[in-house]
């Protein structure tokens, strides 16, 4: 390959790396502390934080229209005079010079301002939330996280089973479910969780970095609950009126929606919900729909995303079973023309008409590409054999306490500094290379863990600086060969030409054992020990790539390729 080839191909490698650190390095580095515990909060206190921050700005801006009506628009305002300026247009107006006075102007109600103001706190703060999801985090040993405490439903269970269950039975069911948590978890690409019984009947979870509630609730509490019923539209709008005339008979005690005395025997009231801009589930109206279940969630065998192609929206693909197919078929063709709701762990989320009997191939929207691809996922991984309730769910400290984290770092920053300095002294120049080589792998390391969504635990920082060991060892492999061919005689350019491929077998025979173990304990071993292991590999290759590819490039460029070089690699004899 020439040398323009492989110069590019190793500035495409670093634009890449640059690429995948962006997001870590803009984490760490330019957003707030206090910005990041908002992002890392539920959307309900984003929604909290949002309204109250719009409701603060509003006071203000109107307290200063009432001190000085022409007062210059402040600093942190400023950005509100671009919607005011395309409000001005729509009102076909003329664009006035900025003041506190016309920027208020500049919209029609209140409302409107307290709408705006908000939105550009939700941007922000979900901008930095959507930012964290691709940073390297730390894991809950150097940073902490989430740590969550589930119980055995054992009350619901035997009501169901219809006996009871011993202390054995329960054990075994919540075992079971570990296993079904732990595929879900892995789907969603939740980083080294460490999930682990606790008594008999109880599941603790430990996730590492800033974790959304939300998605976490989603997989733990998510029951695979999906079932198709028929909407009776007559009674859904005499249901709306009712409570829309009567609001403190719409819901119980508890927060449930009431079931009416009007209601005949068969039907059920129900909400129909739909995700608002923070991601929150809002009753929009209430739905009246069968106690008959067309369809249950259990006759799916398989569940996709995917989007329509005519309005865009997320979409779900289902296909079911034989016995759930024919059973499908049947109901759907007694009901061709009915509105039928898709009822996901009781709330309605879409209804769609009948225009035809369907067998065993189902599409349903109405859903977020998130929730579509979490309903996927849950009901891919099926229902849990004992429903589990959340007894705590709470942020966990890092188990190091700064000093210790900072005493880690300083080791590894002199451990580091030493090997450098130590090929400097050994090799001359050629140290350099090796050093460079060494800068250039750990970058390529840090970015592939960044965008694969790792999260750095102690194990994983031991299998990276393994791995500069190792990276390190395999230019000390090379240089000695070059010793060796230069000690026959021979020009630093044949030397170097003869060192390098005489190493490359050597070097590639130590790498690919080591691979083939990490590859290994990646699949038999614990989650703290996959965390080691991906990381190993990862270096082990970035390593290959640094030590036979990027540094030969800088001897040929240096040394090979001109006439008369000197290589200066220490002493030879």
């Amino acid at each position: 390959m020439k040398k323009r080839d492989r110069l590019i191909i190793v500035l495409l490698v670093l634009l890449m790396c640059g690429y995948f650190l962006y997001p870590t390095i803009k984490w760490y580095t330019a957003v707030p502390q206090e910005t990041k515990d908002l992002a890392s909060g539920s959307n309900e206190q984003i929604r909290e934080y949002a309204r109250g921050q719009a409701t603060r700005d509003l006071r203000t801006i109107k307290d200063l229209v009432a001190s000085d009506a022409e007062a210059a628009v402040p600093a942190e305002f400023v950005y509100l005079e671009k919607t005011a300026k395309t409000n001005y247009k729509a009102m076909k107006k003329d664009v006035p010079s900025w003041n506190i006075t016309t920027l208020c102007a500049g919209f029609y109600t209140e409302k409107d301002m307290f709408d705006t103001i908000e939105q550009h706190y939700r941007t922000t703060i979900v901008g930095v939330k959507t930012l964290s999801d691709n940073v390297l985090q730390l894991g809950l040993d150097l940073k902490g996280g989430m740590s969550i405490l589930l119980d055995a439903d054992t009350a619901a269970y035997e009501e169901k089973a219809g006996k009871s269950a011993s202390d054995a039975e329960i054990k075994t069911l919540v075992n079971q479910d570990i296993e079904i948590l732990q595929t879900r978890i892995d789907q969603f690409g939740v980083s080294e969780p460490e999930i682990r019984l606790q008594g008999d009947d109880q599941i603790l979870i430990e996730i590492p970095g800033a974790t959304d509630p939300e998605r976490v609730n989603t997989f733990l509490q998510g029951k695979g609950s999906l079932l198709f019923q028929i909407v009776d539209e007559t009674l859904s709008t005499k249901l709306n009126e009712y409570f829309t005339e009567n609001p403190s008979e719409a819901y119980t005690d508890t927060g449930a929606i009431k079931q009416p005395d009007f209601l005949p025997a068969g039907k059920i009231a129900a909400g129909y919900y739909t995700k608002d801009s923070y991601g929150i589930d809002e009753l929009q109206r209430f739905v009246v729909i069968d106690s008959e279940i067309g369809l249950d969630g259990i006759h799916l065998e398989s569940a996709q995303t995917g989007t329509n192609g005519i309005t865009g929206q997320p979409v779900v693909n289902f296909h079911l079973d034989a016995v759930g197919g024919d059973a499908f078929y049947k109901f759907t063709s007694t009901h061709v023309g009915d509105a039928m709701a898709v009822v996901m762990d009781g709330k309605v989320k879409s209804i769609a008409t009948i225009n035809e009997p369907i067998r065993q191939d189902v599409q349903i929207s109405g859903f977020s590409a998130d929730e579509a691809s979490a309903l996927a996922i849950v009901l891919r991984t099926a229902a849990l054999p004992i429903e589990l309730i959340v007894s705590s769910q709470q942020s966990v400290g890092a188990t190091l306490g700064e000093d210790a984290v900072a005493a880690g770092l300083e080791a590894i920053l002199i451990g580091l500094v030493l090997v450098v300095l130590f090929m400097v002294i050994y090799y001359g120049a050629s140290g350099l290379v090796a050093d460079l080589a060494l800068v250039f792998n750990l970058l390529i390391m840090l970015s592939v863990l960044s965008a694969l969504h790792f999260t750095l635990t102690l194990t994983s920082i031991a299998g990276l600086i393994l791995t500069l060991g190792m990276a390190v060892d395999a230019n000390v492999i090379i240089y000695e060969r070059i010793r060796e061919e230069l000690r026959l005689g021979k020009s630093s350019q044949a030397s170097i030409r003869a060192g390098f491929g005489k190493a490359f077998w050597t070097i590639m025979d130590a790498n690919i054992t080591t691979i083939i173990a990490a590859l290994v304990l990646s699949q038999l071993g614990s989650s703290s020990v996959k965390g080691f292991a991906n990381t190993l590999a990862i270096g082990i290759i970035s390593s290959l790539f640094t030590s036979l590819f990027v540094s030969h490039l800088i001897f040929d460029a240096t040394v090979t390729d001109k006439e008369g070089a000197k290589l200066h690699i220490g002493r030879v004899k």
